[in-house]
């Protein structure tokens, strides 16, 4: 494996407690060329300090300084001042694999992708929670550049922190973008949406931290209803469509219709198995029990329809997606899933 020229775009905010063990994990990498921008995002604590001592000791590491101005705007500096083509994401409070950079930048070198990310081993003082160990196994079992496409609009399919990307075709769709939902899902469906392909390393080369002051846990933009409203303006710019049918009228599906009424996107039926839903109404739309598809999916394909899975009760999206194939359809021509 050729050495190959790799950007490491670290963005921090008072993340003293735990920089210097992610510092000594990029600098420990193998077989690149590496520089390591660091952006200091007006830390209050002795995150400055400890850049600063890092950088005498090792010239790959750049410092910026910055007023406190938000990751977004932390991630865009580090980004225009990456001076090789390949870049790569990592947080302060992670730590990547000695092989993690070389291995991704020959995985781009390879293949036709944009963006490559890794397997992730989750791990946190005290121990994991169930919906983090869940969410962890989930994005490990996504491989492929399909698998990746199909989940994208369930939830991130390839954790932000575990990034390589090429830095001109993530600067051409405009680099990130500070929005009211996830930097990182918003920037993935505009991959998507032009044409790009997502792919993932099979191999664990990142640790990935979780505690309680991760901005994912803290700041609104990452909450459930940013997250619903980012899918419900990208959906059509990723996978064209006339209308929608949503299964599920229960929270997360009637959060769904409304937030695609926004986008200008119209909801013809609702699907639904609980007994109690099948025959009403909500906001003028029927809810039917899916055992009529059979007679009204080939009317619904003709007219451009796809239906969308928006249960999020565990389990759901198995049995709805086995329910669907089952009638002939393609995921991704006829149906999606969004939860």
């Amino acid at each position: 494996m050729s050495s190959a020229a790799v950007s490491v775009v670290l963005p921090v905010r008072n993340g003293a407690p735990t920089l210097e063990s992610a510092l000594r994990s990029v600098l420990a990498s193998r077989d690149v060329e590496l520089e390591l921008v660091c952006v200091n995002d007006g830390s209050t604590d002795a995150t400055p300090s400890l850049l600063e001592h890092w950088a005498q000791r090792d010239p790959r590491i750049r410092i910026l300084h910055t007023p406190p101005r938000g990751l977004v705007r932390a991630l865009n500096a580090g980004l225009m001042c990456a001076r090789h083509a390949r870049v790569a994401r990592m947080d302060a409070d992670d730590e990547m694999h000695p092989e993690r950079l070389a291995v991704q930048a020959d995985f781009l070198e390879r293949n036709p992708a944009a963006l490559v990310g890794c397997q992730v081993e989750s791990f946190r003082e005290g121990g994991l929670g169930a919906g983090y160990r869940i969410y962890t196994a989930w994005s490990n079992a996504l491989l492929t550049p399909h698998e990746i496409a199909r989940e994208a609009f369930v939830e991130c399919p390839v954790p932000h922190p575990t990034w390589m990307f090429w830095r001109e075709t993530v600067l051409a769709l405009g680099a990130y973008q500070d929005r009211a939902w996830p930097e990182d899902l918003d920037l993935l469906y505009r991959l998507l949406a032009a044409g790009h392909t997502l792919a993932k390393v099979p191999r664990v080369l990142h640790r990935w931290r979780d505690h309680p002051r991760r901005l994912s846990r803290v700041d609104s933009r990452y909450g459930r209803e940013a997250f619903a409203r980012v899918k419900a303006h990208y959906l059509r710019r990723v996978y064209p469509m006339a209308g929608a049918i949503v299964w599920g009228a229960g929270r997360t599906g009637r959060r769904l219709v409304r937030l695609l009424a926004d986008e200008g996107l119209s909801t013809r039926i609702l699907l639904d198995i609980h007994p109690a839903r099948i025959g009403t109404t909500w906001r003028g739309l029927p809810i039917l029990s899916p055992d009529l598809l059979s007679e009204r999916v080939s009317a619904w394909r003709h007219e451009g329809l796809r239906i969308l899975g928006a249960v999020a009760s565990r389990g759901a999206r198995g049995e709805i997606r086995q329910a669907l194939l089952a009638l002939g359809l393609e995921e991704g021509d006829d149906f999606l899933m969004t939860a």
